[in-house]
């Protein structure tokens, strides 16, 4: 029987929309804080590619009361660690401190949500530190955008969906103000996040601290969800590209996979269905491609274009990629792949093999969440996303509960006439 969590999670709703999600743990003398923002990738506009990840940036760089710099000071100051982060369908930001410096981290977090710094300076600085994020990561890389950044258009037609979400440099230099006041006040709405607090600290006095820091942020409407769906593909669609960098050929293939809220069960049983494929040395695609016919050096499998099953909405997919030796070809690779989908759609896995699978999610699953942030952050994001942040107890069990019968049927969703593609070819010395 695989174990479930039991923290113990309260909810209220401020008078401003704000959300708050409280998980007391007193094992450590830690606190983890997390405001998690309906906005993310998919919600930038046309013309203002890498927006999202821009604004995230500029969260950081002052706010009311408080001059460019000095959150990373008073944060380093009591001890404590930060970071941002933009996704798809959200961008989160978060802290560990002491205990002690509870407060501090609710001041800080309601002084940037109440009024960042938008500026001028602020602005093209940021642009500066995004575009040499961009060199870094993507450009002068090796596989670059590989294939989170490249495979989105191959599988998808509409902008939300398939759009650079790094952007490119003439959308971000071409950036305001004026773009950045209207993102804040469309998107950063107290009633479009969620305040998460776990750790060591007082309920009642927590409550008190948020309704004091929090309470005052005027109320504004939230900015009305967008509906990102669009038609299932009914032809498979390839493309290759050559990396300069890439030292030998690489492949990834994509599949629209069932709605991960409102078709929960069938997409669990992706999830389960991406691990059979790859997750260890006796993986289907890692036996198979690797050790067997030794046409790959390596191969993953994962949901959602960002490596985390449970942090997405609809539309999403499941992503494999592999790196190829020398000479050989991503298309019989792909036939593999294919092949192994249609033998387990065909003849399912044996008990034992989705025992061990299981066992290895649940265990991730499980250990993902001891740190105090890491879990502030999943309450947040199913709370945001699902209005359930309990949820974050149950997925271990309902991982276990998925069946062979389940991942047979979710094998049979990913035929090769709805596949997206792409290969990567390394430039050919001369």
């Amino acid at each position: 029987m695989i174990p479930r969590t039991d923290y113990h999670i309260e909810r209220f709703t401020l008078a401003n929309g704000l959300r708050v999600v409280l998980n007391r743990d007193a094992s450590v003398p830690l606190v983890g804080v997390a405001v998690v923002y309906d906005v993310g990738v998919r919600s930038e506009p046309p013309g203002r590619t890498g927006f999202a990840h821009l604004f995230e940036h500029l969260m950081f760089q002052g706010s009311a009361n408080l001059e460019k710099l000095a959150h990373f000071r008073y944060v380093q100051g009591a001890g404590g660690t930060f970071n941002g982060s933009t996704h798809l369908d959200y961008t989160d930001y978060f802290q560990t401190v002491p205990s002690n410096a509870l407060e501090r981290m609710m001041f800080l977090e309601a002084d940037r949500m109440g009024a960042p710094l938008l500026t001028e300076e602020n602005l093209r600085n940021q642009i500066d530190v995004v575009k040499e994020e961009i060199r870094v990561n993507v450009l002068n890389r090796p596989y670059g955008g590989f294939p989170w950044l490249k495979l989105p258009p191959v599988l998808f037609d509409t902008f939300p969906n398939a759009h650079d979400g790094y952007g490119s440099f003439a959308d971000l230099e071409a950036a305001t103000v004026e773009d950045a006041t209207e993102f804040f006040q469309r998107f950063y709405a107290s009633g479009n996040a969620v305040l998460s607090i776990a750790g060591d600290f007082d309920t009642d006095e927590a409550q008190t601290l948020v309704e004091k820091h929090f309470g005052a942020i005027p109320a504004r409407p939230a900015a009305a969800r967008s509906l990102f769906a669009e038609p299932d593909p009914t032809n498979a669609n390839h493309t290759d590209y050559v990396d300069q960098l890439a030292p030998a050929p690489a492949v990834a293939a994509a599949w629209r996979v069932p709605d991960p809220i409102g078709q929960f069960g069938q997409y669990l049983a992706c999830v389960v269905l991406a691990e059979v494929l790859t997750d260890g040395e006796a993986s289907r695609l890692v036996r198979r491609l690797v050790r067997k016919e030794r046409m790959v050096s390596s191969v993953g499998g994962y949901l959602g274009f960002m490596g985390d099953p449970f942090d997405v909405r609809h539309p999403t997919a499941l992503v494999l990629q592999a790196y190829l030796n020398p000479d050989e070809s991503a298309e019989e690779v792909l036939n593999v792949i294919d092949e192994e989908l249609t033998r387990l759609a065909m003849d399912g896995l044996t008990n034992s093999e989705l025992t061990r699978i299981s066992n290895r999610i649940a265990t991730n699953l499980l250990r993902s969440t001891d740190a105090v942030i890491s879990r502030a952050v999943r309450m947040g994001v199913l709370e945001l996303q699902r209005a359930n942040p309990g949820l974050i107890n149950d997925l271990p069990q309902l991982i276990g509960a998925v069946t062979v019968e389940d991942v047979q049927s979710a094998a049979a969703l990913f035929p090769p006439h709805s596949r997206a593609s792409i290969a990567v070819r390394p430039q050919i010395s001369r």
